[in-house]
């Protein structure tokens, strides 16, 4: 079916005029398509075989009678538009912050609207829950009012998820409570907004009242537990969902609940999922679940089923949180060889590392003694991949220095760290260091510049203290004990079960 059935030569040429005078500032991806340098009836010949989603939005936009918009619909379903998630994102918002003629004819329907119109509505509500577009969504809710939408649930559910997306919860309730009929995907809108609104308790209390509860509905509610770290509880709702209520996970439940599996260091959970991958096809079908995995593995301690999961990947499915994951699983446990070999195995299948590789490999490094190569790729990481040193891998670097012994690079490098990311944090990791190796100088330096930094915290003096006590200056101990005495610090006392 062609895109411009139902518009005349004449027609396409006044719309092309339309878009001409588009601002190319405001509208910069129709700078790419060059409207400026061919004619309408090139343009029309063109746009009837790969028409831009920039330009079907605006024949949305322009489109004055109900067969035209049915057919750019029927053509936007047809072209898989819709399954490209950059077309359909920039289909969306132009589509959106242009849409305000489309409410024109709408506003003139002077009954209950076709099905049509239910599509148009609700497709407009999905794009400002998506953007997160409050006026455009009121306007819509007060036009559906308007023109008879009050019992429609597909309508209705839309503007649901419209006010929880936009963060109005009571709004979404309020029309939640007085729609006379709800489906699943309804009570799911409601419960999934009241998640990310960190509302737990009500989207619990709303999963329970719920009717017919399906995989979606127990995803949506473990989601909510792992988020606010409730991780006992996530994993209690797992396995009630599996085997009081017989439902199936789906790759999106597994990845919601492997951060909570993690956290508990489930070794026996990890395993009995990984099985439940293995038998549905998910693992070889979807690569998050297999980099779940190996994440999943290292930090409940069995590095050897997260080696054997990274291995039976082949080198075509394996992408880059792939090689960070294991990496970092090997960084965990203190497998610095491993590491990097790991990384340059990465290099050499051509993958490129991020920030969070170098963060990794720096951290094995620093845990396993491996300054020089730790020097060689904090270097590589600035100079060959042009990647800015965040606090982070400062942090790291120091670290690895500091535990080597090498305070004074280490405090150079500190001080070469830019005023507008440094910390704190990176100073007391040198403190630390200058206390083990016994470097009284560098130490009262670093703690003089803590102190300015942050001011009164016990635990700095009581360490400078240590320091010197430890050096047998035993007058100079007692000394920053008067200190920490005069400006009325404290440190928190230890604490013991036993």
């Amino acid at each position: 079916m062609g895109l411009i059935i139902a518009f005349n030569f004449p027609s396409m040429q006044s719309l092309w005029k339309r878009c001409k005078f588009l601002s190319a500032q405001s509208f910069s991806p129709f700078q790419n398509l060059q409207f400026y340098s061919i004619s309408p009836s090139a343009a029309y010949k063109s746009l009837r075989h790969s028409p831009p989603p920039l330009l079907i939005s605006q024949l949305i936009k322009y489109a004055t009678s109900h067969k035209a918009t049915q057919q750019i619909r029927s053509f936007i379903i047809t072209s898989g538009l819709l399954l490209n998630a950059t077309a359909n994102f920039i289909l969306l918002c132009n589509t959106l912050l242009r849409c305000y003629p489309l409410y024109e004819p709408l506003r003139r329907i002077p009954h209950t609207p076709p099905s049509y119109d239910t599509f148009a509505y609700s497709f407009l509500l999905h794009s400002c829950a998506d953007l997160e577009l409050t006026g455009p969504g009121l306007q819509l809710h007060a036009l559906t009012l308007k023109v008879g939408f009050p019992s429609h649930v597909y309508v209705q559910t839309a503007i649901v998820r419209m006010y929880a997306a936009c963060g109005f919860l009571l709004d979404a309730l309020k029309v939640f409570d007085e729609m006379p009929e709800r489906n699943s995907v309804t009570w799911n809108v409601l419960i999934t907004g009241l998640v990310k609104l960190g509302e737990l308790g009500r989207a619990r209390a709303v999963f329970d009242q719920m009717p017919m509860r399906n995989v979606v509905s127990w995803t949506a509610i473990i989601d909510g537990y792992t988020r606010l770290n409730r991780h006992e509880e996530a994993a209690d709702l797992f396995w009630k969902m599996v085997a009081h209520y017989g439902m199936e996970p789906t790759e999106i439940t597994l990845l919601t609940i492997f951060p909570s599996i993690s956290n508990l260091g489930a070794l026996k959970i990890c395993h009995s999922v990984h099985a439940y991958a293995e038998k549905k096809g998910f693992k070889a079908s979807d690569v998050r679940i297999a980099n779940s995995l190996i994440d999943c593995y290292s930090k409940c301690g069995c590095i050897n089923s997260a080696s054997m999961v990274f291995e039976e990947m082949s080198a075509e499915r394996k992408n880059l949180v792939t090689w960070t994951s294991i990496i970092t699983g090997f960084t965990m446990h203190g497998m610095g060889k491993e590491a990097v070999e790991s990384f340059e195995r990465m290099k050499n299948e051509g993958h490129e590392p991020n920030r969070v590789t170098f963060l990794s490999i720096l951290s094995a490094c620093s845990h396993g003694g491996l300054v020089e190569e730790g020097l060689e790729f904090f270097k590589k990481m600035v100079e060959e991949y042009q990647i800015e040193p965040d606090i982070m891998h400062y942090g790291s670097l120091i670290d690895m220095l500091g535990r080597a012994g090498r305070v004074e690079e280490a405090e150079r490098i500190a001080l070469e760290i830019p005023m507008e990311i440094a910390n704190v944090v990176i100073w007391r990791t040198l403190l630390g260091a200058c206390s083990f190796h016994g470097n009284v100088s560098i130490a009262e330096r670093v703690t003089r510049r803590i102190l300015d930094m942050e001011g009164a915290y016990g635990g700095d003096y009581v360490l400078m203290s240590n320091i010197f006590a430890a050096a047998g200056k035993y007058g100079d101990a007692e000394k920053w004990r008067r200190l920490m005495d005069s400006s009325k610090s404290s440190k928190i006392p230890g604490q013991s079960l036993l």
